[in-house]
């Protein structure tokens, strides 16, 4: 048995009445918000002046990210010139398809500034991109800021359906960004046509973009696969500026000429949302834009005078 003392009976009572005395004399909790706009006055007020989107889109950060390099890289440096900028709905949704290349490849920010700058009707523009960014801190956190949502059919649907939005997508993906320098302007494949069917579904037009100058901005001679293995990149290139300069040698562009040319939309709201349950007429749209980027590039690249003025 214990030997701690205790109180007598009369004592206990006054104790627990004085304690029920002082839980009943608290104010009562306030109901939880219901409104977002409640909820707002609940966070701590770091940045109350700041705009982020439900993807994560940071206004501020992608508006300095822009003013500090990407308008550097698209008016002194690649030079970009636009052609076909009208194709390029002014309201609803719409997916870019365009091709892709080079070791840290430029074309997608060029792409979505060339939107803004040159459309009668500017608006923004979401990149889709493959889920292995996230591995990479600073970077993936950077990603979502200025754009960028993970490349999932539910993403690209609500975007393209639900919000109208403009979506960029680059079928070739990694097969894209690894291509070697002497296999330039020539398309990979476009995957399983995901990016049709999405559209599809979405009853969203597709506008094809042919873009040329990133090839030589950004060349790749050769992949070290030893050195890739050890360092844990996505891939070790060997380029004009890396790795002898470093981690920075990555953007290390070359000032080459940009070209970018919106094609004629595609609309695929004549194939109705059934049309992406069909895989063979999924694979022949995206075979058909396929060729007819391919067809552009080609045409783009005998016309063009030099790689550094166009």
């Amino acid at each position: 048995m214990s030997d701690a003392p205790r109180l007598p009976l009369a004592e206990s009572r006054a104790m627990t009445d004085q304690a029920q005395a002082r839980t009943e004399a608290r104010p009562a909790p306030s109901p939880v918000p219901a409104t977002r706009e409640d909820l707002r006055d609940h966070l701590p007020g770091v940045e109350a002046e700041r705009r982020v989107t439900d993807w994560g889109r940071s206004e501020r950060i992608e508006g300095l990210f822009d003013r500090t390099v990407i308008d550097f890289f698209y008016r002194y440096w690649f030079r970009v010139e636009v052609e076909g900028i009208e194709h390029v709905p002014s309201r609803g949704g719409a997916l870019l398809v365009s091709n892709h290349a080079g070791a840290l490849p430029p074309d997608a920010p060029m792409i979505a500034k060339a939107v803004r700058e040159e459309h009668p009707n500017p608006r923004p523009v979401h990149l889709l991109v493959e889920h292995f960014f996230k591995g990479y801190p600073g970077f993936a956190m950077l990603l979502p800021k200025i754009g960028a949502v993970p490349a999932h059919p539910a993403n690209a649907h609500r975007l393209l359906y639900d919000e109208g939005a403009l979506v960029q997508v680059m079928p070739e993906g990694r097969k894209g960004s690894e291509k070697l320098y002497r296999d330039r302007y020539r398309l990979r494949r476009f995957g399983r046509g995901g990016f049709v069917a999405t559209a599809m579904r979405a009853q969203a037009p597709i506008v094809p973009i042919a873009v040329i100058g990133a090839e030589e901005a950004a060349p790749i001679f050769a992949h070290v696969t030893a050195l890739q293995r050890l360092t844990g990149l996505l891939y070790f290139p060997i380029t004009p500026t890396f790795p002898h300069f470093g981690l920075a040698g990555m953007a290390g562009y070359l000032p080459a000429k940009f070209r970018i040319r919106f094609l004629e939309p595609i609309p695929t709201d004549e194939w109705g949302p059934d049309g992406a349950e069909d895989r063979g007429l999924v694979q022949t749209v995206a075979s058909e834009i396929r060729a007819r980027i391919q067809d552009e590039l080609l045409e783009m690249v005998s016309r063009r005078r030099s790689v550094w003025f166009g």
